[in-house]
């Protein structure tokens, strides 16, 4: 889990990505594109979404879905 050694390691949302990968079986963009797929809503109804649809935990669905919004904010 950790980075490069110039850059050091995976900090913030992403430091989850390789666990959630492991535990979901699915790559972290496929979660991307279910995330962007959905109709456009709060940051609490996605990650709900995750965990109710998904059976995804609470931390892992909070970080995947504050990443992408991030990404999507540009």
């Amino acid at each position: 889990m950790s980075g490069s050694p110039a850059s050091g390691p995976v900090k913030g949302p992403a430091s989850y990505f390789p666990s959630i990968e492991k535990t979901y079986g699915r790559p972290i963009a496929e979660w991307k594109a279910l995330l962007r797929a959905r109709p456009p809503g709060k940051h609490m109804e996605l990650v709900s979404w995750l965990k109710d649809e998904h059976g995804m935990g609470h931390g892992h669905a909070n970080a995947l879905v504050a990443h992408t919004l991030a990404e999507d904010k540009g």
